[in-house]
């Protein structure tokens, strides 16, 4: 998972940091009950409607099932194919009141990589700070029985101003075919850090600060000499407040874009050694 974390909390802190540079007015805003319940309901949505894919020999990779026969050629020159997704129920959008969802998706392939070695890559929770710095500043296995694990990770962003969350999160594996395997992972508990690394640290209560959700679904394929690696993120982040959107919202946009780039990269990275 490691950086993907960042992306919305991000995203949001650039934007409050930003609000409070050019002097503006950005009031304390609480996850509220009717937030996290819209969320929920964009999750299970998005997992409904992409669960009949975990054994589809055909659609079980995003890039295959979107029909998009040219990302192959990148894909096998190391590059990252992302893309945004947004999940409709009958065309229809669903409603955040007081929140943004930022969901995006991703593949790379690993040339000579087994299954094996990138789903071991994945699981090695304590080393995440390691693959994915300087973004986990700290990673933690609390937990694990045997393909569940409970996990703690430090993550930080230092732009403008440097952000500190603490978070910690559940993840599950499944092996829907000897040639894949899916994980889901979903955060338990988000809390902001304010005076990091000093005397006076301390953790906003769970439903302040910026990032106040996260989910990842990891798919891993064997395939074409090596694996193919794709990670799914699903955000909820605090609104913008309105002053400023025409403003932040291309940063809001285009920074889990940039997060969870970096994340797929980094892992591409520490599969190709392991492969060498």
């Amino acid at each position: 998972m490691g950086i993907t974390m960042i992306a919305a909390a991000r995203a949001t802190g650039v934007a409050l940091a930003f609000a409070t540079a050019v002097g503006s007015p950005v009031t304390a805003v609480t996850l509220k009950p009717q937030t996290s319940a819209a969320f929920d309901q964009y999750v299970a949505e998005s997992e409904r409607q992409s669960s009949r894919t975990l054994t589809d020999a055909a659609g079980f990779l995003w890039v295959d099932r979107a029909g998009r026969p040219n990302d192959f050629a990148p894909l096998r020159n190391g590059d990252v194919v992302i893309d945004r997704l947004e999940t409709r129920i009958d065309a229809r959008r669903i409603d955040v009141p007081d929140g943004l969802i930022h969901h995006w998706i991703g593949v790379v392939f690993v040339p000579g990589a087994t299954l094996d070695e990138a789903v071991a890559m994945l699981q090695d929770y304590n080393r995440h700070e390691v693959f994915f710095a300087p973004g986990v500043a700290k990673s933690r296995l609390l937990e694990r029985d045997g393909d569940f694990f409970r996990i703690s990770l430090r993550l930080q962003l230092k732009r403008i101003i440097r952000i500190v969350v603490n978070s910690d999160h559940e993840a599950r594996y499944t092996r829907p075919g000897p040639d894949r395997v899916f994980s889901r992972v979903v955060s338990t508990r988000i809390a902001e850090v304010e005076d990091p690394d000093t005397p006076d640290e301390k953790e906003l209560p769970a439903g302040e600060g910026g990032l106040w959700r996260f989910n990842t679904n990891w798919r891993f394929l064997e395939r074409d000499g090596g694996t193919y690696v794709q990670c799914e993120s699903l955000s909820l982040t605090r609104t913008i407040p309105l002053l400023l959107r025409p403003i932040i919202r291309p940063l809001v946009n285009s920074i889990p874009r940039d997060a969870l780039t970096f994340t797929l990269k980094a892992a591409r990275t520490e599969l190709m050694k392991r492969a060498a």
